[in-house]
């Protein structure tokens, strides 16, 4: 069965720090695109960062370079996001996905996903003191 389980989210004070685990099972996903988004109540589905399938390239959203880092495990079975500084407006669930990418539109990055890809169940992190 193919599956990606996020883990790792909580209640953390503002300025704290963050690292999500993605992991995911079935052979369907060796090779391809891991990336992480997240939803705050009211608002639409954001992408954050997206890894590709060897791991060598990583791309981020314009709007949040410099709060996250995305990596792989050695096996590359697990995709982690390590989240710097939080503030309460990141409070939101954080979803990983498959086969997402970076799209360049009006000289900002995006990260997309393919109608293709995969979503784990999410894991709630809320910034608060």
């Amino acid at each position: 069965q193919v599956q990606l389980v996020e883990s790792g989210g909580g209640l953390v004070q503002p300025g704290g720090s963050l690292r999500l685990s993605c992991q995911t099972s079935g052979l369907t996903f060796v090779g391809r695109s891991i990336g992480w988004f997240r939803q705050a109540p009211g608002k639409e589905r954001e992408g954050l960062s997206c890894i590709s399938g060897d791991g060598k390239s990583t791309y981020y959203a314009d709007s949040l370079k410099g709060q996250f880092d995305i990596s792989k495990s050695d096996a590359g079975k697990t995709t982690y996001l390590q989240i710097h500084s939080l503030k309460p407006e990141d409070t939101a669930v954080y979803y990983c996905t498959s086969d997402c990418f970076l799209e360049r539109r009006g000289g900002k990055s995006y990260i997309r996903r393919t109608d293709f890809g995969s979503w784990g169940q999410g894991t709630q992190v809320t910034v608060s003191s």
